[in-house]
């Protein structure tokens, strides 16, 4: 019931002959009027919160700021042989959800409070970020879930309408088409989560830690909708038993900062954890463990001898193992997006190309992760992806280019002896009989199916 009905069933339960009264009708008047308040919103009291959720929000803002103008930039390619989706300029986040506390850091990194806030925009957008949505095109609520889901409704309608912020502002929102294939971040609480979906892919948080360039961020973009496209084909098939509801797809898509999603999430990440338990080899788990021991031991040294801030060749090895490693433990319909990731690859270097990017963006990402360790995600090369495209910059004439973005690491020189130490990888090959994806759990072939397949009544989060 909205606040207006609550009071006017209170004054309507007055009786008669007490509103006659001018003392009575004084003293309730001031009752209701206590009553019907406006809502209170969370303000930043300056209270200690948890500096690792707050670093994660803080960083959640900074990786949608980069992605959201890259989205707008890729509508530029008109692609006639891509399948569409709409998207919006703007991109928002509730805190509405979540604890008490960790709704102060919301404000506090992001001014976000209950209210659907933006957070990020895309070049030539009257909003900015801080500000709170009160009316989408005549829908206004305090439930801020009702307005995420009239916002991704008007989005998937593809035609403009207005918006109106808390401060008074009206704004006509333009949706535009681009390529399949949503490119989202993991919840700040959840950062760890990495999905990967013809329709939707959620990136890990380190991904926003590699403070994306703007080329970077197209990379990234591009790079999650050539998965969709070259691999979707094969990720139907793999989720036949799924069935797509539109209402949870918008929501999803459009409110993965609210609670109830990153509740699901958490549940993904335990299901990946299992997941990995049962694929992963004594062996690769083993090499894992050395090769983040040596990492360490080879950074100490490098500080000491205060040598150049650049990798060593058997510190690249080890990393891409790592990043090869990640790739290999994915499971469910993440794991059949894996299979593509080197089309992907191309299939970005060639749209970064038509809309007049460089197309080298990818090694230069590539190569930040792995100075930084932000190998726990799908952006960084294996081995066999890092040939495979260096041949596309070489057929391309740009082969020099990749070495000097490598910082003089020549790919070939990746094949030097490892002793009896083989490249991670994936134990087996892939199957679509993945014994993963017969498993109990709702989670078991990724949070997106979950949410896709689950009546909206059962989702985390939903009021019973």
């Amino acid at each position: 019931m909205s606040l207006f009905n609550t009071c006017r069933l209170r004054s309507d339960r007055i009786p008669l002959r007490l509103r006659t009264r001018a003392t009575l009708s004084i003293a309730i008047g001031i009752s209701l009027l206590g009553g019907c308040a406006a809502p209170k919103f969370t303000v930043d009291d300056g209270r200690p919160v948890n500096p690792e959720l707050l670093a994660n929000i803080q960083a959640y803002g900074q990786g949608e700021q980069a992605l959201r103008p890259a989205i707008a930039r890729s509508a530029q390619l008109s692609d006639a042989d891509c399948s569409r989706q709409w998207e919006l300029p703007i991109a928002v986040a509730t805190s509405q959800q979540w604890a008490e506390t960790d709704r102060v850091a919301w404000v506090r990194a992001l001014k976000v409070d209950e209210r659907p806030t933006v957070i990020a925009v895309a070049p030539g957008t009257a909003l900015q970020p801080g500000d709170k949505l009160v009316d989408i095109d005549g829908t206004a609520s305090t439930e801020a879930e009702k307005m995420l889901k009239q916002l991704a409704d008007m989005r998937d309608q593809g035609r403009p309408f207005p918006v109106r912020t808390a401060a008074g502002q009206t704004v006509k929102l333009v949706p535009f088409e681009v390529c399949r294939g949503y490119t989202r971040l993991a919840p700040p609480n959840t950062p760890e989560l990495q999905e990967y979906h013809w329709l939707m892919s959620y990136h890990p948080l380190q991904v926003a830690k590699a403070d994306l360039t703007e080329e970077e961020a197209l990379w990234t973009v591009l790079w999650t909708q050539g998965m969709s496209e070259e691999g979707g084909a094969r990720m139907k098939t793999y989720h036949y038993g799924t069935q797509v509801i539109g209402s949870l797809y918008t929501l999803a898509t459009i409110a993965s900062g609210i609670k109830g999603a990153a509740m699901a999430a958490e549940a993904a990440v335990a299901t990946a954890q299992k997941a990995a338990a049962t694929v992963a080899s004594d062996l690769i788990r083993q090499q894992l463990i050395e090769q983040a021991k040596q990492f360490g031991v080879d950074r100490i040294r490098d500080q000491l001898a205060k040598s150049a801030q650049q990798l060593t060749q058997a510190q690249v090895v080890a990393s891409m193992q790592q990043v090869a490693a990640n790739k290999g433990l994915l499971g469910g319909v993440s794991r059949v997006a894996a299979t593509v990731f080197d089309r992907a690859d191309t299939w970005a270097y060639q749209r970064m190309k038509r809309l007049g990017a460089d197309p080298l963006a990818g090694f230069a990402l590539h190569q930040k992760m792995l100075e930084r360790q932000l190998l726990s995600n799908a952006l960084p090369f294996d081995p066999e992806r890092m040939a495979s495209l260096q041949a596309v910059a070489q057929q391309d004439g740009r082969g020099e280019d990749v070495v000097a973005v490598l910082k003089g690491i020549r790919p070939e020189t990746l094949n030097f002896d490892t002793g009896d130490m083989p490249l991670a990888s994936a134990p087996t090959e892939f199957s679509y009989e993945d014994p993963v994806a017969r498993d109990a759990s709702p989670y078991a072939q990724g949070l997106i199916e979950a949410m896709l397949g689950t009546p909206e009544n059962l989702l985390p989060g939903a009021r019973r």
